[in-house]
């Protein structure tokens, strides 16, 4: 496009790029409209149901399902990735205590960078398929011994080493808290974990792409995605979701509590979603594990619930508004003890998968991601003032 003394000007776009289509992709699709999202063709929600997590991560890896003998193969290559080097171990708890109020994703980033320098991570543009796979395959492996690492070493206890013989949503429990997990709690934070392995181009899987498009490194890729997950309109909102139900701490204090904070134009966290105009699948499924374990914190989420819906559609006539994937994703947590300041992070050992398979896709494109941006200060070129 021309401006009228023959320059070029970009194209108008919506604002953050809403509905922006800016690459194919054989991955996944979140359809908003119908309420449902899914990995390479099959449901999303359904997978987590049925399928353990390796299965997925190899779905997402390979393209497709695995059958038993490579269900194996892949669950034993992928636990035998877990250690971490011996010099990555020995900065961790340096790491934990410079990133102190920060926390375990924030320490991560730095963790991660260091994983790949030391394990010789080389630029994707250099590498072939196979090499960039490895390369993603023990990076996502190690992420939640890192997590855990840094969590406990945060509070002054001993990491706990990685298990091969558990899969990965045990074994990250195991890691967290030292103790092997009942089997209800594993296989309800696994069925969140597959919930949330990938989910459109988000803000994270697209700085993923677009750090990738430059031919960087897998960590290098990966830290930037961890970037974007710590903003609280991203990834920080599992336990933002949760301090919601404790602010409004009893069921008679639910409407004065969210009218005065709609009416005030706040947001309320856990409803709502920049994609679904339909209640959010994740938050469907997961309201399901969390009511199979039931209990006061579920009858009232689930009260919390009816009554937003009920106030925001009365108040905010017109507009589809539902609790989103972190809403109930908070309350799971919470069930099977996760520790509040772990939400998110659990959160990115689950997202890391989806974002090293994007990686890959993208890798495949020698072609570099540089959008353009509208200068609208004051009309170049101005007399340079003179210096004082």
């Amino acid at each position: 496009m021309l401006s009228t003394n023959g320059a070029s000007t970009p194209p108008d776009v919506p604002r953050g790029l809403a509905g922006v289509v800016v690459t194919d992709t054989e991955l996944g699709d979140v359809r908003g409209r119908e309420g449902f999202y899914h990995y390479r063709q099959y449901s999303a929600v359904e997978l987590a149901e049925s399928r353990g997590f390796e299965d997925v991560w190899h779905l997402m890896f390979h393209g497709r399902l695995p059958d038993a003998a490579e269900r194996e193969a892949f669950l034993a290559g992928t636990a035998a990735l877990r250690g971490l080097p011996d010099e990555v171990r020995a900065a961790l708890p340096a790491v934990a205590r410079t990133s102190g109020p920060s926390g375990p994703l924030a320490a991560l980033r730095t963790a991660l960078s260091l994983l790949g320098a030391s394990a010789g991570f080389r630029p994707v543009y250099d590498l072939g398929p196979e090499e960039r796979r490895a390369d993603a395959l023990a990076a996502c492996s190690a992420v939640p011994t890192l997590l855990t690492a840094l969590h406990r070493l945060g509070r002054g206890l001993e990491p706990v080493e990685p298990r091969e013989d558990l899969p990965y949503a045990a074994n990250y429990l195991y890691m967290l808290t030292g103790s092997e997990p009942d089997p209800a709690r594993a296989r309800a934070v696994e069925r969140y974990l597959v919930s949330t392995v990938d989910h459109g181009f988000n803000a994270s899987t697209f700085t993923a792409r677009v750090i990738a498009s430059t031919g960087a490194d897998a960590a290098a890729c990966l830290v930037g995605a961890i970037g974007a997950l710590s903003g609280p309109l991203h990834g920080g909102a599992p336990s933002r979701a949760l301090d919601t139900l404790d602010a409004i701490g009893t069921p008679d204090r639910i409407d004065s509590w969210i009218r005065q904070r709609v009416l005030a134009g706040e947001r309320i966290m856990g409803f709502g979603h920049p994609v679904y105009r339909t209640e959010d699948p994740r938050s469907r499924m997961l309201r399901s594990v969390a009511e199979g374990f039931g209990g006061p914190l579920v009858e009232f989420a689930v009260e919390v619930e009816a009554r937003v819906e009920a106030i925001l559609a009365e108040l905010k006539p017109g507009r589809e508004l539902h609790t989103n994937v972190e809403f109930y994703a908070g309350v799971v947590m919470e069930l099977c003890g996760l520790p509040r300041e772990m939400f998110t992070p659990t959160f990115c050992a689950a997202r890391v998968v989806g974002w090293s398979a994007n990686i890959l896709e993208q890798a495949r494109d020698s072609k570099i991601i540089r959008p353009a941006a509208r200068y609208v200060g004051p009309q170049p070129p101005q007399p340079l003032p003179k210096a004082s």
